[in-house]
């Protein structure tokens, strides 16, 4: 790369840096100080909590090392806004960063504008590796612009006047075409990511896999399909269910998808534009694997695998299936495993994937409050059979 390009791609980078820093901003803009500091379950985290841990990466991964004379913001907030990175040290509790009132929400938003600067300056000449972390950091932070809403929607739906976010917020699109099926005939077949602009570890390398024949559904499974499922009584058909998913919802008294509430005849869905009249034609979606798994047995179908889901994308054109990327994450019966030869890389920030490869479900695609640009087809999302909170649904396979 010459002179010119090398000073362009500088150039691009801190523009790129700060824009993903002011949009995680604007996104906490609609919230009340009270609104940002509560935690709804130990599964979520506050608002506040999310703009300061993505801030935390930056000075601990990128300030510490590479600024001269390097002196941190505030020293207990090493501790306190880890994560899960056992490499770095000490952690605050995650079930207990709703109990954060201090610093408050304008500390941490000065927080975040002192790192900013310092980041900024680095970026003005960064070494290669200085620019890997910067965009590794980036990708954590539309990582987490997608975990505040997703922890923001759930908690104001436990406030019983459910508040609204946004009037404009982004709501799955309606379905556009009628149900299809993309088929595909059996052989070896190649996924992953050996090169690309950006991918995470857990995307590599690029191998291959051998899949039966099968059909991939064109269309996303709907809050009307899901209804009959649930007219059909499908909540109290054991028969549907694997047997730990039916011992789950029996305990748990789940008798329909997170966020649906009858209103006499009718149904209504939370949303993050408040209580909506449900509409029968938007994907279902908050759904756990369970759920997706005995809709689909329901359905004589059955959830795809994830080298299905990723071949066929793949190999089809743009306009085969409806809403792969900008409606829900697809529940696919992977379980979360790393690839053959797979390598965690050195450091804290081998922590980021691999250690999670046990007791957990691929979700693939993307969803409506995913970043623009952040999914691709080879990425692979994650999370326990039991998780309803994340905008999850259902893309059937035969």
């Amino acid at each position: 790369m010459n002179a010119r390009a090398e000073l362009a791609d500088c150039g691009q980078l801190a523009t790129d840096f700060a824009q993903t820093r002011e949009r995680t901003v604007a996104l906490v803009a609609p919230l009340s100080a009270e609104d940002a500091c509560v935690q709804s379950m130990p599964d979520a985290s506050p608002a506040k909590w999310h703009l300061a841990h993505t801030t935390w990466f930056f000075e601990t991964f990128i300030l510490e090392r590479f600024e001269t004379s390097f002196q941190p913001h505030h020293e207990a907030f090493r501790v306190l806004f880890n994560s899960y990175y056992n490499g770095v040290g000490e952690k605050h509790a995650r079930a207990q960063r709703g109990m954060i009132t201090r610093p408050s929400l304008a500390d941490v938003l000065a927080y975040r504008a002192a790192v900013d600067a310092r980041v900024t300056a680095l970026l003005a000449a960064p070494s290669p590796e200085v620019a890997a972390l910067v965009r590794l950091g980036l990708q954590h932070e539309q990582q987490h612009q997608e975990l505040l809403l997703t922890d923001l929607k759930h908690l104001l739906s436990m406030n019983p006047l459910f508040p609204v976010y946004a009037r404009t917020a982004t709501l799955p699109p309606a379905r556009r075409s009628s149900p299809g099926w993309h088929r595909i005939e059996a052989g070896i077949v190649e996924i992953g990511v050996d090169d690309g602009e950006f991918f995470f570890d857990n995307e590599r390398p690029r191998h291959r896999q051998f899949v039966e024949g099968f059909a991939l559904a064109t269309t996303l499974v709907s809050n009307g399909d899901y209804l009959a499922f649930i007219d059909a009584g499908g909540y109290a058909d054991a028969a549907l269910w694997l047997s730990e998913g039916w011992d789950w919802i029996c305990h748990n008294a789940i008798t329909q998808p997170l966020y649906w509430q009858r209103d006499g005849a009718d149904w209504q869905e939370f949303t993050l534009r408040g209580m909506q009249r449900l509409d029968l034609q938007r994907p279902v979606i908050h759904l756990s694997y369970f759920e997706a798994d005995a809709y689909a047995r329901w359905a004589g179908a059955r959830l795809p695998t994830e080298a299905q889901w990723e071949s066929a994308v793949q190999s089809a054109s743009p306009d085969t299936f409806d809403d792969l990327f900008g409606a829900c994450w697809q529940w696919t019966s992977s379980s979360y495993a790393p690839y053959p030869g797979f390598a965690a890389a050195d450091g804290a920030l081998g922590e980021y994937n691999g250690k999670f490869m046990v007791n957990q479900y691929v979700l693939r695609g993307g969803s409506c409050v995913t970043p623009d640009g952040h999914a691709r087809a080879t990425y692979r999302n994650f999370f326990p059979a039991t998780a309803r909170w994340q905008f999850t649904g259902i893309r059937l396979a035969q």
